[in-house]
């Protein structure tokens, strides 16, 4: 009898890391180096994400500093960033730019949230897509008498349960990006 779930279950694990990787992009109103994970910079004719030409810190609260290694860069990181979906725009003193993050609206704030959401909905039906697969295999299984009747009924409970396990965690990791985008 082959019921093993490591596969499945690494896939829904592997669903909430690239969900709190989405949700790592999404800005709060805090400066976060990570909304930067995205943008690529034209660096001598190659797609370069910035942390690898560039140093990014966080001064403060509501401001990234990034610092590139190569002077020559900070054009293309300039530019970079400005063609991204960020909405912001990097003040450039010669030598670094700043992105200085202002605070976010009301309404930006809740279309966020439902940005969040959505994120959230598509992992979860990702969770319960990768249930659906495995739920093929088995019964495949079953039909080529390789497990019974008694172990594809184990195997659909114990498999309903990792997608309940999965699914509680996808909205723990969404109800916390939600809180932290709503509070002041």
């Amino acid at each position: 009898m082959s019921t093993d779930y490591t596969e499945y279950e690494s896939k829904m694990k592997k669903t909430c890391d690239i969900l709190t990787e989405q949700l790592a992009s999404v800005r709060a109103g805090k400066a976060n180096p990570a909304v930067l994970n995205s943008i690529s910079v034209d660096y001598y004719g190659v797609p370069t994400p910035i942390q690898q030409i560039a140093s990014v810190s966080t001064p403060d609260a509501r401001s990234l500093l990034i610092q590139p290694w190569d002077a020559s860069a900070l054009k293309g990181i300039e530019k970079a960033i400005l063609a991204s979906d960020l909405g912001i725009n990097p003040q450039n003193d010669g030598r670094a730019l700043r992105l200085i993050f202002p605070q976010l609206t009301e309404e930006r704030r809740r279309e966020l949230a439902r940005q969040v959401k959505k994120y959230g909905e598509d992992a979860k039906v990702a969770v319960r897509n990768i249930r659906r697969d495995a739920m093929d295999k088995f019964k495949a299984q079953k039909k080529k008498s390789e497990i019974t009747e008694d172990d594809l009924k184990d195997v659909e409970k114990d498999m309903q349960k990792l997608t309940d396990d999965y699914v509680k965690e996808v909205e723990k990791i969404t109800d916390k990006k939600e809180k932290e985008l709503l509070e002041l």
